[in-house]
């Protein structure tokens, strides 16, 4: 897969491309980059993503934006797993925000980019003040397929109920939307080597999330490995504030330091809590290991 950060002038291969912010790569994102695979082939074109960073609304209203469900990392290793060919990272910045609906088809989307087919979710809006839809796509001579929304349980599949569905620490139906569990992926690195103080040596996972869906203790997967997980600032541990993802593996003596590692997360143990002293930390850290075994008996 080719990654590419600015956009080619004067593309010769026409595109098959899918636009979209793709966060959490959920059913509904699974289903229309399959068709846009499967189509690119039939056509005998290039499939292709153009996506955006920031996401829009981190940029027009960054106090209220919603926790990211994927970082840029991740959200590149689910399209090399959905087999596209190119992914084109646009940043949204104050002079793409201004682009008219009408220059984005035109010098974007038809000149730089050479693309034929658009791909998109039947809700697509894009251009200043969000003008542009996929009727205007259309009329401006581009083949079009838009997809129409995905439902479970007679409701819409969509980035905000995963983010519910975490944030609620109901991982099984963040499970169903996403159709695999949420998992968050990072370098392990050195941290203060508290947890093996405690006698629960940890994998600290450098994230690129500042603000995650979830957070909590949960009993997870690291790499097909059984284990349990602290999501969040240590309370307990003073003048720790920032959030941090560390990772007890069960029955597990080998290195990880430098490793990329995926962490599945797939039962809410507890909240985070912040206890009187290490003492009555360790004990709690101790339940949540068994309540983590039971779970994976």
């Amino acid at each position: 897969m080719r990654i590419f950060r600015h956009f080619k002038a004067n593309s010769s291969l026409p595109l098959a491309l899918a636009i979209g912010n793709f966060d959490g790569m959920h059913l509904g994102h699974q289903a229309l980059l399959a068709r846009l695979v499967e189509e690119a082939k039939l056509q005998k074109m290039t499939s292709a993503v153009l996506t955006f960073e920031p996401h829009p609304r981190e940029f027009f209203t960054p106090e209220s934006a919603p926790a990211r469900l994927c970082s840029m990392r991740e959200k590149l290793e689910h399209f090399a797993a959905a087999k596209v060919a190119q992914v084109y990272l646009c940043r949204f910045d104050k002079r793409f925000a201004s682009l008219s609906s009408h220059d984005f088809m035109r010098k974007i989307l038809r000149e730089a980019l050479n693309a034929q087919i658009i791909f998109v979710g039947e809700d697509f809006r894009f251009g200043a003040k969000r003008a542009g839809s996929v009727i205007d796509i259309k009329q401006e001579g581009f083949g079009l397929i838009s997809l129409p929304q995905v439902n479970l349980a007679g409701v819409r599949v969509s980035s905000t109920r995963v983010r519910n569905a975490l944030t609620a620490g109901d991982l099984a139906q963040a499970t169903t939307l996403l159709g695999r569990p949420y998992s968050i992926s990072g370098k392990v690195v050195h941290g203060a080597k508290r947890g093996r103080q405690l006698g629960f040596p940890t994998a600290n996972v450098h994230m690129r999330h500042e603000r995650p869906a979830l957070t909590g203790v949960y009993a997870v997967k690291l790499d097909g490995l059984n284990a349990v997980a602290n999501l969040g600032v240590r309370p307990t541990i003073t003048g720790l504030q920032k959030l941090s993802l560390e990772v007890h593996v069960l029955d597990f003596n080998g290195d990880l330091y430098g490793k990329h590692v995926h962490v599945e997360f797939l039962h809410k143990i507890r909240d985070e809590m912040k206890f009187d002293n290490l003492d009555a930390l360790k004990a709690q850290i101790a339940a949540d290991v068994i309540t983590a075994r039971e779970f994976f008996m």
